[in-house]
């Protein structure tokens, strides 16, 4: 309660600036104050007007709701973000900047996963195949895929990997790999939980027997957030697998970022447990723990 009281007080003697409208909302999110993260948008707003932004802070309120299930408040913030976004995107595109996209992608996700958590999962999936083909030729396309995975990918076949291009040993097709248990690990050289995670997944499937591949795709840029060429990137990837990703020294990597598209991997890492019939049975955005690790390994090795 003290802090609430403080940061309210604080708010009230700073204009808040428009970068860092959605770092507020955020922390009167963490909590659960959605009555103060409502004011912070409105003061804003009666300042600023309706920013991209603003627009932002109000999806993430939607997303705060949903992390505590509160279903309905969640879903009228997602709704209103949406009707803002799309207001927006009859002035611009909508990877005209960072915002918007953020913004509408959270909703569409929030929507989704309200309506699956009230038993309406075949509505949540239709919803978002619809939203796919709206977007698919924009940055939120990856997003919208993940959250249809989430539903709908396990018990499903694996959709087959794009492997014209690769670092590593050739990659086998996931047809060639029937038979075996396999892990997908989609990884990037950012990303430092893919870092961390290597060992584990290493030491798993040397114990479980489970051949791993290690999709990535380039980003644009290298260290430091350097631009670079796609030639230029791709040395900088193998230096970086090569660096930190011996201990997986067999793994095949894909370079492709319809894989990425495909797969739904807006999240790193993101790993696909398949068991030997190739069929999906744990599709898991984020880093996970040994233990983790372990039971997924056991549950496609077994299959």
């Amino acid at each position: 309660m003290y802090r609430r009281v403080v940061l309210a007080a604080l708010i009230a003697c700073t204009a808040i600036a428009a970068d860092d409208i959605v770092k507020e909302v955020r922390a009167a999110i963490a909590h659960s104050d959605f009555t103060l993260g409502e004011k912070l948008i409105r003061d804003f707003n009666a300042r600023q007007g309706m920013t991209l932004e603003a627009i932002e802070a109000v999806s993430w309120l939607g997303r705060g709701a949903l992390a505590v299930r509160q279903f309905d408040r969640a879903d009228a913030y997602a709704m209103e973000a949406r009707k803002l976004a799309l207001a927006q995107l009859t002035k611009r595109k909508l990877d005209a900047e960072e915002h918007l996209p953020l913004a509408l992608g959270a909703s569409i996700e929030v929507q989704a996963q309200v309506m699956d958590a009230r038993g309406e999962r075949d509505q949540a999936v239709t919803f978002l195949r619809r939203e796919l083909v709206a977007y698919r030729n924009t940055s939120i396309r990856a997003r919208i895929q993940k959250n249809i995975h989430l539903l709908s990918l396990e018990g499903k076949p694996a959709p087959a990997l794009d492997a014209r291009e690769w670092l590593g040993s050739k990659p086998a097709t996931l047809d060639q790999l029937k038979g075996r248990p396999v892990v997908l690990f989609f990884w990037a050289h950012w990303c430092s939980d893919c870092k961390r995670l290597a060992p584990d997944l290493a030491r798993v499937a040397a114990e479980h027997g489970v051949t791993v591949v290690g999709p990535t795709q380039r980003y644009g840029y290298v260290a430091g957030g350097v631009d670079a060429t796609p030639d230029v990137e791709t040395t900088y990837i193998d230096r970086i697998r090569q660096q930190y990703y011996s201990a997986l020294s067999g793994m095949a990597v894909p370079v492709s970022e319809e894989n990425f598209r495909n797969y739904g991997s807006s999240s790193s890492p993101t790993l696909v447990f398949i068991d030997r019939g190739g069929i999906v049975r744990l599709y898991h955005p984020g880093a996970m723990s040994y233990p983790e690790l372990v039971a997924g390994a056991k549950r496609i090795a077994a299959d």
